[in-house]
């Protein structure tokens, strides 16, 4: 089956411990290759992420190595479950996560995405970082434990700013060098060790396309799994300078006026719901505005 349950219900859970075994399990599908890299989900031949439940399992002829517990959706219990690769029957396949990007409604892609990171996780912290012995799940904690030196592995999350710079009923959109395709979307970064939010934006953007920036307006935050990013969503109101690009980073940006966009984000993205949420303001102030 696909995934067709309110993901909206979901519970999430940080601990590892499992609830009550009775209870219905469903599991989204991750394979582990060889080299125990966790990047590709159980997919329906149409290309729709599968909810699996028990009676699916067994069909696919694959080894379970390993299952995390995710959280309560729609009264039953997620798991993810991570199986070796292989052929897959007839009406079966694996595909990457951004397969799923303008399938999936945005909760249950972020479903989708905690799966992959929580699997990728677990055999990145096989070993010890710091003094080379094999570490063991913790008993509680969503943590992998190294015995010998104490040290705990949690799941990294890496603060990101993601920022839309307008300039009245203009947005500056950016063709980014790392895009799969011809997309122009808002700029981000990562956050560096000692810099709060706000000031990586204003670095950001200076660094990225030249101009500075005077207001900031928070928006709102989205996990987002490539790989294990916090992001968090800000406007930025124009201040001064003239466009001038890093071509390390960007392709192209310009200015582009509220109703003649190029082809911009996905909603599952928060770079989407940025510009969606700017037009929907500007339609506010203005009703003769288009969205």
């Amino acid at each position: 089956m696909s995934f067709r349950f309110n993901p909206a219900s979901f519970e999430f859970h940080a601990s590892t411990i499992a609830p009550v075994a009775s209870r219905n399990r469903r599991f989204i599908i991750v394979a582990a290759s060889s080299s125990f890299r966790c990047d590709k989900l159980l997919c329906d031949s149409e290309g729709h992420l599968l909810l699996a439940n028990e009676m699916h399992l067994p069909a696919l002829g694959l080894v379970t190595t390993s299952e995390h517990y995710l959280g309560v959706l729609n009264g039953e219990d997620l798991w993810a479950r991570v199986l070796t690769t292989g052929i897959l029957p007839a009406h079966y396949q694996w595909l990457g996560l951004r397969s799923q990007l303008e399938v999936l409604s945005a909760d249950a892609f972020q479903l989708a995405g905690r799966a992959l990171q929580i699997a990728q996780w677990f055999y990145d912290h096989r070993y010890c970082g710091r003094c080379g012995q094999e570490t063991q799940q913790d008993e509680m904690d969503r943590a992998k434990v190294c015995h010998d030196c104490e040290l705990r592995f949690y799941p990294r999350i890496s603060p990101c700013m993601i920022v839309l710079v307008t300039r009245g009923e203009e947005l500056l959109l950016a063709h980014h060098q790392r895009a799969t395709r011809v997309v122009y979307s808002t700029l981000a970064g990562f956050v560096e060790v000692g810099e709060a939010v706000e000031e990586c934006i204003r670095r950001e953007i200076k660094e990225e396309v030249g101009i500075e920036v005077g207001k900031l307006e928070y928006f709102r935050s989205q996990p987002w799994p490539f790989p294990s990013q916090l992001m968090l969503g800000f406007f930025a109101e124009y201040e001064a300078g003239e466009i001038n690009i890093d071509p390390v980073e960007i392709v192209d940006a310009k200015w582009f006026r509220y109703d003649q966009l190029p082809q911009v984000p996905a909603s599952a993205s928060v770079a989407g719901q940025l510009i969606a949420h700017y037009l929907e303001r500007l339609h506010q102030i203005n009703p003769h505005h288009k969205q």
